[in-house]
């Protein structure tokens, strides 16, 4: 039988001992997501030089409505990878079905209309192509229902 008491009194020096303990907690903001890329991924220079690809990831949830369509969230997402796992995510066509591993940040900006507004940004971590989008249309009309995308933020902040 396990004594509360026992361990409620255990001397402080006891519980402290722990190597582990003795380092800060660092945050922890992440994102694991299942989606359809809305549009292909773009190549981008960032303000120090580098190159990022950044694209944006349409997550549908719950059940479909009247009309056959789901409620879809969209991400914005940012990768500084490099090599063959830049090359791979630049390759992949609008729909394809990714896993995503991001880090999560929430960004704090003024609009154009002088309004101060929040937008959260994911920097991938890791991704994984699930799938590739159905033969049944391409271009525009994708089986995507990335049709209203505003794709106009990507990357703003």
């Amino acid at each position: 039988m396990f004594s509360f008491r026992r361990f409620a009194t255990a001397s402080p020096l006891t519980i402290t001992s722990r190597a582990f303990s003795f380092t800060p907690r660092a945050a922890l903001a992440r994102m694991q997501l299942i989606g359809r890329l809305a549009a292909e991924p773009e190549l981008m220079p960032t303000s120090t030089g580098k190159e990022m690809v950044r694209y944006a990831l349409g997550v549908s949830t719950g059940a479909r409505d009247a009309s056959g369509n789901r409620p879809t969230s969209w991400f914005r997402v940012a990768s500084f990878s490099e090599g063959p796992g830049r090359d791979l995510l630049l390759s992949l066509p609008k729909g394809t079905l990714l896993y995503l591993d991001a880090d999560a940040r929430m960004d704090t900006f003024e609009g154009q209309d002088g309004k101060t507004q929040s937008r959260l940004n994911l920097v991938q971590r890791n991704f994984e192509p699930l799938s590739r989008p159905s033969g049944r249309s391409t271009g525009a009309e994708s089986d995507v229902s990335a049709a209203e995308e505003p794709l106009s933020g990507i990357g703003h902040s």
